[in-house]
């Protein structure tokens, strides 16, 4: 062998330093507990991404999880380059808190889109605007994702709103969430945007909170299968009904009297007047479900005639005087009015005056 191929003192600490980690991870976590946090991420992840899908209005994917036991100072020699994190705390049903990592770059086109551009507009640097953008999505789909979980575990799951901020490996921030040689869970998706994003995206769960997860999974599915089999065993051990004597003979029609029939006026129970509260229990559960909000300068009727013969800088005359109120519509109904303002360069409208739930409702007849 070559001398200069030799390793070094160095390299073989490395080595060996990779090789205790490896046997110290297999230790925390089991191949079928592995196995088991990347199929609870690939199910949550899922309904995060149609989430994802209904906000930017194109197809997304988060697939392939890839489960490991790593530390912060291992990411950092693995990723130089900023992310943008948002940190996740349980506050009901689980106790931990969790990240979701992103790419600058992705980051930058999800905000894009969701303020209503097309995706491209990705130049400079991140922005407060940007980070309340993603954090807004976040909140989307770890709401989502909450809701999987509370199907898993049969209980009530519940985060608070993600902080999010940018996040360099190397720098202090990561450390008041995770020790820099703590050993964490990293769970790694496959993110795909149509057309756009072709990457990645990053779970860190520490190893308690990984198996508080587990556990629980694992005592729910125990405690919904001793439900199914309860009622069969119960059914099992109840003593079987005795016969009835039967009559010796049919009683004669002469030993036969007439009974008297009881004759009640029909009532009716008065009904009940649902109170308050649960009508907003309710409601609450619609708050985050997105709507089309548009205003409506005003409107003409064209012959195709005249419709085949506009062209640039034709004027089109609307139905509407010059500063009468435009009509404010929520998926195609009206509900408001409002004049037409402008704020820092970009159309507005106020809202001048509400329609009445009557006179909408008059509105259908």
């Amino acid at each position: 062998m070559d001398f200069n191929d030799m390793l070094s003192q160095d390299e073989i600490d490395a080595l060996l330093k990779n090789e205790e980690f490896k046997f110290q991870s297999a230790q925390l976590l089991t191949s079928k507990e592995t196995d088991a946090i990347g199929e609870i991420g690939n199910i949550i992840m899922g309904t995060a991404a149609t989430t994802l899908s209904t906000l930017i209005n194109k197809k997304v994917l988060i697939t392939t999880p890839e489960v490991a036991i790593t530390t912060i100072k291992e990411l950092a020699r693995q990723y130089p380059i900023p992310f943008v994190a948002a940190e996740v705390k349980y506050t009901e049903g689980l106790e931990g808190t969790n990240i979701l990592i992103i790419q600058e770059r992705d980051v930058k086109i999800i905000s894009d889109l969701i303020l209503g551009g097309d995706g491209t507009n990705i130049e400079g640097d991140i922005t407060d605007m940007h980070l309340s953008a993603i954090g807004e999505v976040m909140n989307q789909m770890m709401g989502s994702a909450c809701t999987s979980l509370s199907t898993m575990l049969y209980k009530n799951i519940l985060i608070s709103p993600p902080n999010t901020f940018v996040m360099d490996f190397s720098s202090e921030f990561p450390y008041a969430i995770f020790d820099s040689d703590e050993q964490i869970v990293n769970i790694t998706f496959r993110m795909v945007v149509e057309g756009l994003i072709d990457s990645y995206m990053m779970q860190l769960l520490p190893i308690d909170f990984a198996k508080e997860l587990l556990d629980k999974l694992l005592n729910s599915n125990e405690a919904q299968q001793d439900v199914i089999d309860r009622p069969s065993q119960q059914q099992v051990s109840r003593p079987a009904p005795e016969p009835e004597e039967e009559p010796a003979g049919p009683p004669s029609a002469s030993s036969r009297k007439p009974e008297p029939v009881d004759v009640r006026p029909v009532s009716f129970q008065p009904l009940e007047i649902r109170s308050e509260g649960d009508e907003k229990s309710n409601i609450d559960i619609l708050l985050d479900v997105p709507l089309q909000v548009s205003v409506e300068l005003g409107r003409t009727r064209k012959a195709i005639k005249e419709i085949l013969g506009l062209t640039s800088g034709s004027v089109i005359e609307l139905d509407r005087m010059a500063g009468e109120p435009v009509d404010i519509l929520v998926n195609g109904k009206v509900i408001a009015k409002g004049e037409v303002v402008v704020i820092d360069d970009s159309f507005g409208v106020r809202i001048t005056d509400i329609i009445s739930q009557a006179k909408r409702i008059s509105n259908l007849k």
